[in-house]
């Protein structure tokens, strides 16, 4: 059973946007971005979109110049192109295959693959597989993340307490009053 959100809150400004909605913050949309794609390419966009919306509940929105897909993270975008449609999914693997144009490191957990979409028939696996991974992925780095940063945010606390402590001026003020007592 697979659900799809009705709509947003958008990441800049943090209005709620209806499904389809334009929004000015970006005044963009998926049928804005869209509407001047070819038949091959308007068919290959309908077919990754669904199947996208098969994986279970995400977000699925307009931003900029791209489409993006994500549960608490983006986890692939689309940027429609006069000739192609540019997929750029995030794995937590480089993966070497013929369809892949380029890997680039995005940050310690997720490295993005760069896809060329030119037909509805390209949509298939091992495409299709890279995008279920990618969703599944997005899941465990997601709350991977939180309790990192959960963790990493405590750390932080706990040391600027103890640098605070041992402090050049503390130790000064410490060294000032000792030697005014005596």
């Amino acid at each position: 059973m697979s659900i799809v959100m009705k709509g947003h809150t958008c990441y800049h400004c943090k209005q709620w946007v209806e499904e389809g909605e334009a929004h000015d913050c970006w005044t963009t949309t998926e049928a804005a971005l869209t509407s001047d794609l070819s038949e091959d390419l308007r068919e290959a966009w309908e077919r990754l979109r669904e199947t996208a919306a098969e994986f279970g509940e995400q977000r699925i929105y307009a931003s900029h110049n791209s489409i993006m897909f994500a549960r608490r993270s983006c986890y692939f975008f689309v940027r429609p192109k006069r000739s192609f449609l540019e997929v750029n999914v995030f794995l937590g693997r480089a993966v070497q295959a013929p369809q892949v144009r380029k890997v680039v490191r995005a940050s310690a957990a997720k490295v993005v693959h760069v896809v060329q979409v030119r037909h509805r028939d390209e949509v298939e696996a091992p495409l299709t597989d890279w995008l279920e991974e990618a969703f599944r992925y997005s899941e465990t780095v997601s709350t991977k993340g939180t309790k990192r940063a959960a963790k990493a945010a405590k750390t932080v606390k706990k040391g600027a307490k103890t640098a605070l402590k041992s402090s050049p001026l503390r130790t000064r003020a410490a060294i000032g009053k000792a030697a005014t007592r005596r």
